[in-house]
């Protein structure tokens, strides 16, 4: 679907299916560098289900025209602007990643805007290493191919994904090779710039659910402490074997745990 929103032509992907009133809705947002396909799976599962959803391809990503945001806040804001534009009023949301901190912001500053929350494959703060910002920032492909190979838990730099047709490494190779020049910069900065999560954490009101790779390189579980400390009564399940890019790595037992919350 395209819609205008600001002014700019952005796309979601809705399974094809018009946005229905009294339907519960679901947002989906990708992470850095990647678009909507990544969601795929989950968005038709739960539009099989009776829900609207909605899989984003933010500003400048994918279909999206538009210049990428610089700011986490400014991605969350435009989610909201989206939702207007869609006549949505309340919707959950569930983020990889980058995506997830965007959902995070959403639900804590338009709290009346989200009913429930899934951040996978996320910490709070975001850091990101010098080596991906100095590629990134140089449009170099060894970000992603740094990227490419950190979100894959070692088990699965091999393959053997149980769906069919996953190509696991290199389809995520491919995605990020798509994105424009200093999209991924753009995002990979915002992550490493945001500051203010765990503060947005503590004002969060809705049902929270965190999905994890035990084998996660790039988000580690350990380092999800904080996170946990400051959110009320989050939900967290950890999905064995599975690394950062779990859409891919463990797509069934990933949409298991988010129909606990979505």
């Amino acid at each position: 679907m395209k819609i205008n929103v600001n002014g700019v032509n952005s796309y979601c992907y809705t399974n094809g299916r018009a946005i229905e009133p009294g339907r519960d809705s679901i947002v989906f947002l990708h992470g850095a560098g990647m678009d909507h396909t990544v969601w795929t799976l989950a968005s038709r599962h739960f539009a099989r289900h009776g829900r609207n959803v909605v899989a984003v391809d933010l500003p400048g990503h994918g279909r999206s025209a538009g210049a990428a945001a610089i700011s986490i806040e400014d991605m969350a804001d435009w989610v909201i602007d989206l939702l207007d534009a869609l006549q949505i009023e309340r919707a959950a949301l569930a983020g990889h990643s980058l995506g997830s901190l965007v959902a995070l912001d959403c639900a804590a500053r338009y709290p009346d805007r989200v009913r429930a929350l899934a951040m996978v494959g996320t910490t709070v703060p975001m850091p990101v290493s010098d080596a991906i910002l100095e590629a990134s920032a140089r449009d170099d492909h060894a970000a992603f191919e740094m990227l490419a190979q950190w979100g894959y838990s070692k088990r699965h730099q091999y393959g053997g994904n149980r769906n069919p047709g996953m190509w696991m490494l290199g389809s995520t190779l491919r995605l990020f090779e798509r994105s424009r020049p200093g999209v991924l910069h753009a995002d990979m900065s915002a992550c490493n710039n945001y500051q203010a999560g765990l503060e947005r954490a503590a004002l969060v009101q809705c049902p929270v659910l965190l999905v994890l790779g035990d084998s996660d390189r790039l988000t580690p579980v350990r380092s999800t402490r904080a996170l946990l400390d400051a959110l009320v009564a989050p939900r967290v399940r950890v999905l064995e074997g599975a690394g950062h890019t779990l859409m891919t790595e463990a797509p069934n037992t990933l949409l298991d745990a988010l129909r606990e919350v979505l």
